[in-house]
This record gives C-alpha cells, sequence and structure tokens, in this order.
C-alpha cells in the first residue's frame, strides 16, 4: 500500500486546487468567502439530522440527490442532510480546527487528497470505513483506496480513478495517415508524432510546466518523487531519463510544444485545443468534462485509448487526483453517517451515479460494465461507447502515487524552476535541473529537522 506522509501548505494547496478544479481532478469549487447551504429532506418529520461539508459545488449537488433517494428507499431511517459548501482553504482549516477543539465538526466531510495527511497524525478522528470496504474490496481499484489509508485502516471514500489516458483528434491523426490503435508504446508515438507534423504542420502534443507535465510519466515508469519511506527521490536515475524523454518530444524529436497557458485548464488553452490546435493529450479520463463544457467543437473527433508503455514498464495508466469523503467521529450518528455514506459513495448503485451525474471514472471496476452505465449520456455523446470497456482494460495497471510533507516544495520546483529551464530556456539539462532542485529541496529538509 502507498504510504502517505503530512503536507499541507499553502504552495501545495494552491497548487492541488488548481488540480480538483483542473490539472488532476476537474472539481468546480466555491469561489466566494462564506459557505453555501442546501438541505436535503428539510420537510421530513423525526428525520435524522447529519451535516456534510465540501469544498465542490458539484459534490453537494451529489450528496444532496444521494439523500433524496436515500429517504425514498429507507422511510425508517430518513435523514436531514445539512450541506455547507466552502472555499478550499476554509473548510479544510474550519474542520481541523474543529476537531483540535472537539467540537464543531460535521458528520461528514470532503477532505482532498492533498489535505488528507493533515487529519491522519496523532489521535486520527476519522472513522474506519474497513467494515464498508473490505468485504467487497475486490470490485475497487485499490489504489484509490489507500491512498485515503493508514496502517491498514480506511478512512476516505474515493471520488473516482482518475485513470490517466491518452485523447486522439482522430480528425488530426486521420489527415496524418496515422492508425492510433497501432500506437503501443512511446516510441510508437514519437513516430506517429513525427508524421503528424510533417502532414498536419500541427504538434502531436503540448508538455504543461506545471508538475502535470512530468508526475504521470514519472509514475507510469515506476519511479516518483519520493519514495514509500517519505526519502527524496526527485533526481534518481529514473527520474532524469524521464525528464529527458520529456524534453526530447519539445527539444529533439520536435512533436510536442509548451502548453499554451502553461496548463490544461486555461481558457488559451481550451481555445487552441477547441480550434484542432493538437492531435492528442495526456491526461485523466475526468477531463472528459472540460471536452464537454469548453470544447464543444471537438464533439465526435475525440478517441480515447491507453497511455502508450514505457520501455521496461507495463503499466498503461496512473491515477491523478482525488477527494475522500470521511465520517468524523465527533458525530453522535457514526454507524447511520457511515450507512449513508456507502450507500452514497461506495455502493454499486452510489458509483453509478458517480458516473451518471458526475462524469467520473467510478472506483468500483465492477460497476463498469452495468447497463446504467452503459446507457447514453452526454458523455458517450461526445466520445465514443467503449470508453468502460477501455477502463476494464487497464483497471489492474492503474498505480497510485506516492506523497510526503515535503511534496510542496517539489512542485514548486517542478512549477518554478525545472520545467522553464529544461523545457523553455533550455539552460539546464534534465539532470542538472533535477540535481539543484533536490538539492534545495534537501536542504530545506535538513533545516526544517
Amino acid at each position: 500500500m502507498k504510504r502517505l506522509t503530512l503536507f499541507g501548505t499553502l504552495v501545495f494547496m494552491l497548487l492541488i486546487l488548481g488540480a480538483c478544479s483542473g490539472d488532476a481532478d476537474s472539481e468546480s469549487t466555491n469561489s466566494g468567502d462564506g459557505g453555501e447551504s442546501t438541505i436535503a429532506g428539510e420537510d421530513l418529520e423525526d428525520a435524522t439530522e447529519l451535516s456534510f461539508w465540501t469544498f465542490a459545488g458539484t459534490h453537494a449537488d451529489f450528496y444532496a440527490s444521494a439523500a433524496e433517494r436515500w429517504n425514498t428507499e429507507n422511510p425508517d431511517k430518513a435523514i436531514k442532510l445539512s450541506i455547507e459548501t466552502y472555499p478550499f482553504d476554509q473548510m479544510h482549516n474550519n474542520l481541523l480546527l474543529a476537531l483540535q477543539s472537539g467540537s464543531g465538526a460535521p458528520d461528514l466531510a470532503d477532505i482532498e487528497l492533498a489535505k488528507f495527511p493533515n487529519f491522519l497524525k496523532g489521535d486520527i478522528q476519522l472513522e474506519s470505513l474497513n467494515d464498508l470496504i473490505e468485504p467487497e474490496i475486490e470490485n475497487f481499484v485499490e489504489d484509490r483506496l489507500n491512498i485515503y489509508a493508514k496502517d491498514g485502516t480506511y478512512y476516505g471514500a474515493p471520488t473516482h480513478v482518475g485513470a490517466t489516458v491518452v485523447y486522439y483528434n482522430q480528425e488530426i491523426m486521420d489527415e496524418a495517415g496515422v492508425d492510433i490503435d497501432s500506437i503501443e508504446t512511446w516510441d510508437d508515438y514519437i513516430e506517429a508524432g513525427k508524421q503528424v507534423v510533417e502532414v498536419t504542420d500541427k504538434p502531436m502534443t503540448t508538455i504543461p510546466t506545471n508538475w502535470y507535465g512530468i508526475w504521470p510519466y514519472v509514475t507510469q515508469r515506476g519511479s516518483d518523487f519520493f519514495d514509500e519511506n517519505g526519502e527524496l527521490t526527485l533526481d534518481n536515475e529514473e527520474n532524469v531519463e524521464t525528464l529527458e524523454f520529456i524534453n526530447s518530444l519539445v527539444n529533439e524529436h520536435k512533436i510536442a510544444e509548451v502548453t499554451p497557458g502553461g496548463g490544461n485548464h486555461s481558457e488559451e488553452f481550451y481555445g487552441f485545443m477547441n480550434n484542432g490546435g493538437q492531435a492528442s493529450i495526456v491526461i485523466p479520463m475526468f477531463y472528459m468534462k472540460d471536452f464537454v463544457e469548453y470544447m464543444p467543437d471537438l464533439k465526435g473527433k475525440m478517441q480515447i485509448r491507453p497511455m502508450p508503455l514505457a520501455a521496461g514498464s507495463d503499466t498503461k495508466s496512473v491515477g491523478m487526483g482525488g477527494t475522500g469523503t470521511a465520517v468524523i467521529s465527533q458525530s453522535e450518528h457514526v454507524d447511520l453517517a457511515k450507512e449513508f455514506l456507502y450507500y452514497a459513495k461506495l455502493s454499486k448503485e452510489g458509483n453509478i451515479h458517480l458516473w451518471t451525474e458526475l462524469g467520473f471514472d467510478p472506483p468500483r471496476w465492477d460497476v463498469w460494465d452495468t447497463p446504467e452505465v452503459r446507457e447514453d449520456n452526454v458523455f458517450y455523446e461526445y466520445f465514443h461507447d467503449d470508453i468502460f470497456d477501455i477502463l476494464l482494460s487497464i483497471k489492474d495497471d492503474v498505480t497510485g502515487i506516492n506523497l510526503s510533507e515535503n511534496t510542496p516544495d517539489v512542485l514548486s520546483e517542478i512549477d518554478s524552476n525545472i520545467m522553464h529551464s529544461v523545457l523553455r530556456e533550455g539552460n539546464q539539462t534534465p539532470e542538472e535541473a533535477l540535481k539543484q532542485s533536490a538539492d534545495t529541496i534537501r536542504q530545506k529538509m535538513k533545516s526544517a529537522n
């Protein structure tokens, strides 16, 4: 199981918040100064009152819908669910303060992947979900469960798999005379990219200058920025070779460019991509929602395929981003809160609704071929009807990531130094850039100790 260690500085929070509403999770968040409230089951008499905190408006809607279904199906256990949606930082800070003070916490709360380790230190005040998960654990993509776990205890219910895939613009690939199903390795991808550039004068892809431009590739190759013991591995041989590969796409093979706007969730990039600016993009499945909402002109043109294989690796995908929903120990109704959480998010029905309502790849793989998931919807209409066949083919290959309290320093170095000095300016080799940043981080870690 992947081991998560404590972290949570403002830099990392901001990076992952960008991930949740963009580069890693594509979950919309409330950006106001105060919370927004809604109550499901408000008119029911004798309903048990439960409270839920989140930072994502889409999650608030999801749980309100789940509460309405719950009350219809369980009139003897009716709940009045009070949902508060706060800005990202405010919600997590308020929750920590409530737990530290011993009062004022909700019954249930969304905790973003980046913040979760803050709640797993000392006297953990989140309820174990093992009794809900373990009887059906073979039906889940386990790495999604492990990122919300500590010492064999599961504390969070995942929202999606976040499986990284490649979206190909079929129109561009056809113009270039490239069969996307012939692309099995990154070497194949490079050769296809050369043909795309030669025929269409468009890049095969673009590389973000934030952490998303390197982290998925590093993880696919079996490496990370920290090992499972929390030791910094940023400048190890595998990561140097990975950054050399990424740099070669831009500066040697000339099949990639730097992403317009720096990342895949900027208005500049949406316009570029919507206008057929590049032939493919490497990003998780949840990006489907971005295509549908911000790139309408690509409807019917995009095909989803697994990541090409890296040398020496059989990993076809990596999981990125995520939010775990927890039951808080302060709750006076722990058993009912756990029962509702299972119904809303861990059950087969709940996972089906994660797809039909949010467009996320459900963490339970056993729903991927159910009739409800296979019913036509906006995503099938935009893309194609074998989305979950592709997911089923890679379900055992979706690997997770290692996180550390020092991850913020790594991500800051990637964003501000590494990617710019290697890809944009070309004034450092990948080895030089990674070593310089690693030395800087090690010095910070030493000073902190």
